[in-house]
């Protein structure tokens, strides 16, 4: 059984309320004020640290190498860097190469799904052992995560309660997930090492087609291993980003399906009909993305409802959240901060021990 099955966390935007939606609906339509947590605020860019802050970490491709699991991070606890490489199927995707036929073909590929569908899977990109390696690193990652849960709506944004009450604005539904923050993800793990790794970078930018694609700078952000178990669930949901990507590690024993509805909204056209028929049990719009474990996939969540199954089992389901964006300098808020993992202030360098030691914290 894992050991935190009790804590619930989210990794996705969503709004928590302090009371059940139809009396927060009825008390905010006669003027009360609700307690509120904007659970996921859309990401800011900045081109500098904050003032006040620390630079926690190193650039990816400096020279020195991670800092082991445990280790102080002085240069004398250097360890040498992994090669990322190793959990690569180098075979199918030669990343090493990008300008070979066989690379080409897999972007392209990957282009022609994300232009009919918003979404690019690249099934089996780790081996199988890099599967393995990645599964006993989350496994080893799961009591680092913060848990946190609600319910939320489909916008992420404060609702306008001056719609209708069946508007889908105005539809809530439970979340709860897990998040093991970058800052503390130690620099052995391979989660870590990959998401580090130039090569995963320049695919991405390859596929996205956007121009250059930047890692984020946000401490906690950058990159997030998601824990999800027993009851947890994302509700439907549109991204408040362009683009997410994700990496499947593990799937739940039952549920923890990844299913979309592609598309079901433009710029123009909020699609509100829709949207409300999805919400209310219509499958006709809805396709599931197996996610099975090894699979990248790079999602445009904008204009495309989504949401995770309710998860059952003893198995933990655990997927890694890769951070880019198109600018650079990306930070969240510390509401964002607060609320996802709990504190605002970033560790120095991944903790040793977990929970952390009084008077050890940030």
């Amino acid at each position: 059984m894992p050991t935190s099955q009790s804590h619930r966390t989210s990794s996705h935007r969503a709004l928590s309320w302090s009371v059940a939606p139809g009396a927060l609906v009825q008390a905010m339509r006669h003027g009360a004020t609700p307690r509120v947590y904007a659970h996921y605020a859309t990401p800011v860019r900045c081109d500098a640290p904050r003032p006040g802050t620390r630079r926690w970490y190193r650039a990816a491709g400096s020279e020195a190498g991670p800092i082991p699991h445990g280790a102080t991070g002085r240069d004398d606890e250097m360890s040498e860097q992994a090669d990322p490489s190793d959990l690569v199927d180098l075979g199918r995707y030669p990343v090493l190469q990008p300008d070979s036929a066989s690379l080409q073909a897999t972007v392209a590929a990957a282009r022609e799904q994300m232009a009919s569908r918003g979404a690019a899977e690249i099934p089996g990109f780790l081996t199988p052992a890099g599967v393995e390696a990645l599964v006993h690193d989350a496994d080893a990652l799961a009591d680092r995560a913060h848990p946190s849960g609600g319910q939320g709506t489909a916008y992420l944004e404060f609702p306008d309660f001056s719609l209708p009450e069946d508007h889908p604005r105005l539809q809530f539904a439970d979340y709860a997930v897990r998040a093991v923050a970058y800052d503390i993800t130690p620099r052995t793990s391979p989660l870590r090492q990959l998401y580090e790794w130039d090569p995963l970078k320049d695919l991405i930018e390859a596929v996205l087609g956007r121009g250059p694609i930047h890692r984020y700078a946000d401490p906690f952000g950058a990159l997030n291993l998601a824990v999800m178990g027993q009851g947890d669930q994302l509700q439907w949901h549109f991204d408040q980003t362009d683009f997410v990507v994700s990496l499947a590690i593990q799937s739940a024993e039952w549920g923890g399906a990844f299913e979309v509805a592609p598309r079901i909204r433009r710029d123009d056209d909020e699609h509100y009909d829709d949207v409300r028929a999805v919400l209310d049990g219509d499958t006709t719009a809805v396709e599931t993305l197996a996610m099975t474990p090894g699979t990248l996939l790079v999602f445009e969540g904008r204009h495309s409802l989504h949401r995770v199954s309710p998860i059952g089992g003893q198995r933990w389901r655990h997927v890694g959240l890769l951070a880019y964006d198109t600018k650079p300098g990306t930070m969240g808020s510390d509401l964002l901060r607060a609320d996802r993992y709990g504190r605002t202030e970033p560790f120095a360098e991944p903790p040793e021990r977990w929970p952390v030691p009084v008077g050890a914290g940030p």
